[in-house]
């Protein structure tokens, strides 16, 4: 098949765009949803209760970061396991609960209480954890169907929320589709656990385990290495590995010094003026819109990639190393990732797919679109930090172009722009941002967010009953933050891309939620370019 030929008929912006999308399926580069989703999996929560570390622990106020401080809302992972014969469902409940038990003694942090501390940073109400060994959450459940029954683990199921219990208070529910941040000094976070566990058994003997925790506790990588313990803990063997907890290593400057312009941050008082108190989040990307979504799926091969990767290297170039003093090619260096060359594509796709719903005429295309995704800074501080890190040392880099820039120029340049944003995180540039933390308190701000949990390797962790069929976050559709995933059962790939998102193992899964106007609009985008010549 003459694929350039096609996409020059196929994929024009004609009215009928469903039969585009139903052409991306049949070429394999958007995911058909079930014919059946689950909309209820019949859980039935049968224990509630706190777990307290196993032994004592030292009652003290736990410093955390800047960078911590700006990631105050839970993150909810499901992780799905097969029935196993030697492991029967009471039997891994009881495990889980005395190895969270164990290892609340490591990370004392866990079993603490978020705070709010008057008299700490600058204007005071710094947040902090009490250690106060207060407690983790932790439920025993089943539902009433069996693994198999509920479909593609990898499909993105809003029921997956039922297998996540996200208050300890059974008189206070919240919708599945509410992903709401509360205030930090709300009566409901001054005694919610920032850690609860979910144990669901299915029918089938299968079970999934459902780990709710504040942001402010693990960034992806540091959630990791909880996991390889936990796991550790669980087969009665020594701690994967020590965790490092003094989070004052990335303490502000003092003075604190704001090097560098940021304008991949915005102040909270600016989010504010639209009419808001403090106590919201508003017009930044973590913001959930009322507008009315579709969403899909976006299925890359390893093959798919590769092409990819090609179509970034610039015209006439070769993979020879660049010349000293002489113009540089990121074809011929690491700039040419799996995650920039998606985050190149997913960029484009959306900046244009923007353009006309925004602005309503051509001069929309000389509007600037920022990107904005996830870099690890562990190595790139100066010494690095320690590998064993626990909490959150991942920041936000960015690439901002007009959306002309991005139409017309080449691909190549995308994908340097945001190699160049990756390259930008040098130690100098991120103290200034935990300097500027210090300043002000805000969160990231751009047109769109890359949040990346493609090969973290949640699924490769090994438990006594076996690694997950399948990890996953639990999706609360927002238009502006895409989501990368992995498919079931790739294999671990390296970690030397931009947030451990590297590497050229397997494909990725891209979840994008949109206005159905502007999805139309993406959708075509994104399979006339993957399907040009």
């Amino acid at each position: 098949m003459d694929m350039g030929s096609t996409s020059a008929t196929a994929l024009q912006f004609h009215e009928d765009v469903d039969d585009v999308g139903e052409y991306g399926v049949r070429v394999g580069l958007v995911v058909r949803p079930p014919s059946s989703l689950l909309k209820d999996l019949k859980v039935t929560v049968h224990h509630k209760s706190l777990v307290f570390p196993s032994h004592e622990t030292e009652k003290k106020s736990f410093f955390l970061s800047n960078i911590d401080q700006f990631l105050n809302f839970d993150v909810h992972t499901v992780h799905f396991f097969a029935a196993h014969r030697d492991f029967s469902s009471d039997l891994v409940a009881e495990k889980l609960k005395q190895s969270l038990a164990n290892i609340l003694v490591p990370y004392d942090f866990l079993a603490g209480r978020l705070k709010s501390n008057p008299n700490s940073g600058t204007g005071g109400g710094r947040l902090e954890i009490e250690c106060n060994a207060a407690g983790a959450g932790f439920v025993v459940a089943s539902s009433e169907y069996a693994l198999h029954e509920i479909g593609d683990l990898v499909y993105p199921n809003s029921a997956f929320a039922q297998l996540i219990c996200i208050s300890m208070d059974v008189d206070h529910p919240r919708h599945e589709n509410d992903a709401s941040i509360e205030h930090p000094a709300s009566a409901a976070h001054r005694d919610h656990p920032l850690c609860i566990l979910q144990v669901t058994t299915f029918k089938c003997g299968g079970f999934a385990m459902g780990i709710s925790t504040n942001h402010v506790t693990f960034d992806g990588l540091s959630f990791r290495l909880f996991l390889d313990n936990l796991a550790a803990v669980a087969g009665d063997k020594p701690l994967a590995i020590i965790p490092y907890k003094d989070r004052k290593i990335l303490a502000a400057g003092s003075p604190p010094r704001v090097a560098f312009p940021h304008p991949e941050l915005q102040e909270l008082k600016m989010c504010s003026q639209v009419g808001q108190d403090d106590d919201h989040l508003s017009a930044t990307v973590f913001e959930a819109t009322e507008e009315e979504l579709d969403f899909k799926i976006f299925r890359l091969s390893s093959v798919d990639l590769i092409k990819l990767k090609e179509k970034a290297k610039p015209t006439g170039s070769n993979s020879t190393s660049s010349t000293e003093g002489g113009p540089k090619t990121i074809s011929s260096s690491r700039g040419v990732t799996s995650f920039n060359v998606v985050t190149a594509l997913i960029w484009r796709c959306k900046a244009l797919s923007a353009c006309d719903h925004q602005c309503g005429d051509d001069d929309g295309m000389d509007r600037e679109s920022r990107i904005l995704y996830a870099v690890d800074i562990r190595p790139r501080l100066t010494p690095p930090l320690p590998t064993s890190y626990t909490g959150n040392a991942v920041l936000t880099a960015y690439a901002a172009a007009r959306c002309r820039e991005l139409e017309q120029g080449p691909f190549s340049r995308t994908v340097e722009m945001v190699n160049e944003g990756a390259a930008r995180m040098t130690d100098e540039y991120a103290r200034s941002v935990i300097d500027w933390g210090e300043l002000h308190k805000g969160f990231p701000h751009g047109d769109v967010l890359v949040s990346s949990w493609w090969k973290l390797g949640f699924a490769e962790v090994e438990y006594p009953w076996g690694k997950p069929r399948y990890s996953c976050p639990v999706v609360y559709h927002r238009k502006d933050i895409i989501l990368l995933f992995p498919d079931e059962q790739v294999l671990l790939g390296d970690h030397n891309d931009a947030a451990g998102c590297g590497g050229t193992n397997g494909g990725v899964n891209i979840l994008v939620a949109l206005p159905h106007k502007e999805m139309q609009k993406f959708l075509a985008l994104f399979l006339k370019f993957l399907l040009a010549d």
